[in-house]
């Protein structure tokens, strides 16, 4: 009890969180969209964007209103939209689940988009010469976010047998589905060319490289749709905290909110995956850090959980792209060189709590 007084002591107020990671994250994408092998000062930077607005900015050079408009832009609005994405489907999955420990790679989304983009990249060519030539580079986002769909629709209902949702039916089927899936990757790689593996481990690590306005305009309705309908759970996540009947005793729809919660997963996750291959422990790490932060209360959980998100990855998205310039590093690995210590952690943490 003492220690639970004390942490609640240190906790920081969920408003002031809010207002410094809002603006946070205004100054990282100011930064992010300046930042690369062509520089753009910040002001410039500024100036840039106001005139796209209509507003007259003075004179501006036009090399660096093409970089910005069809290079920096689209990818930092990508990276914002995908951390907001998957740091909110994170929190949902840990309120779900009751457990801080959880990521929305438990119902096998990530795998499920991985496995059938492996499939196209390897095989397509020759199993599926008529789609790939019909949809042209649209291939493999469609094929990833069919694959996430139809496995968590799968996990879905494999844990709704019998009428009633249960949760460890969800999470043991996603845990079976996941290995199958990986599985089914790994056989993949064993079959294909030297080409094939690299664009198929390239893809599996994440990037944000094809960002482009069209690909944007496909994801980010999708993306934010599910992180605000999401966001829309935090009272029915604060009650099932309690406990199921405690949550329907108060006129929660409990089975309503499991399905909502893993349906909004497998979108936000589905539809990034599709345009930004496998990005992992963003869904782990922020929400986990503004709970530690501010404390349960989903209702600062899920808004501060998307800017965190949002925040780390436009920031490890630039590093991908600076650090080893004029190449550029899978975000995947750089965002787990930070999750995996992070999830080490929180395991040691959890493993002194219960006394082992």
């Amino acid at each position: 009890m003492t220690a639970r007084l004390a942490a609640a002591s240190r906790r920081i107020p969920g408003v002031a969180v809010l207002v410094g990671l809002t603006l946070l994250l205004v100054a990282v994408t100011v930064l992010a969209i300046g930042h690369g092998a062509f520089r753009i000062p910040p002001a410039d930077v500024l100036r840039v964007l106001v005139s796209n607005t209509g507003i007259d900015a003075g004179d501006i050079d036009a090399r660096q209103v093409a970089v910005l408009n069809a290079i920096r832009l689209p990818r930092v609005l990508l990276a914002i939209v995908s951390g907001a994405g998957l740091a909110v489907a994170g929190a949902l999955m840990q309120g779900l689940f009751r457990n801080p420990l959880a990521d929305p790679t438990l119902i096998g989304v990530s795998s499920g988009g991985a496995l059938a983009a492996a499939f196209v990249i390897v095989l397509g060519a020759t199993w599926l010469p008529g789609v790939s030539k019909l949809l042209g580079a649209w291939t493999l986002p469609l094929a990833a976010f069919t694959g996430a769909l139809a496995v968590t629709l799968l996990v879905y209902r494999i844990g709704a047998a019998g009428g009633f949702l249960s949760l460890p039916s969800v999470l043991l089927a996603g845990i079976a589905l996941n290995a199958l899936a990986m599985a089914g990757v790994g056989l993949l790689s064993y079959l294909a060319s030297d080409e094939q593996l690299r664009n198929l481990t390239f893809w599996s690590f994440g990037s944000l490289g094809g960002a482009t306005w069209p690909v944007l305009k496909a994801v980010a309705p999708l993306a934010l749709i599910a992180t605000v309908a999401g966001s829309l759970l935090a009272r029915p996540l604060n009650a099932l905290a309690l406990g199921e009947t405690q949550a329907t005793h108060i006129g929660i729809d409990v089975v309503a909110v499991k399905r909502a919660a893993i349906l909004l997963t497998a979108l936000a996750v589905g539809s990034l995956v599709a345009a930004t291959g496998v990005i992992g422990f963003i869904g782990l790490v922020a929400p986990h850090a503004i709970r530690l932060a501010c404390g349960p209360d989903h209702r600062i959980v899920l808004p501060g959980a998307a800017l965190l998100g949002a925040v780390l990855v436009v920031l490890a998205d630039t590093l991908a792209r600076t650090l080893v310039a004029p190449a550029e590093l899978p975000i995947g690995i750089l965002t787990a060189t930070l999750g995996g210590p992070f999830f080490l952690v929180l395991l040691l943490r959890r493993r002194g709590q219960i006394g082992l």
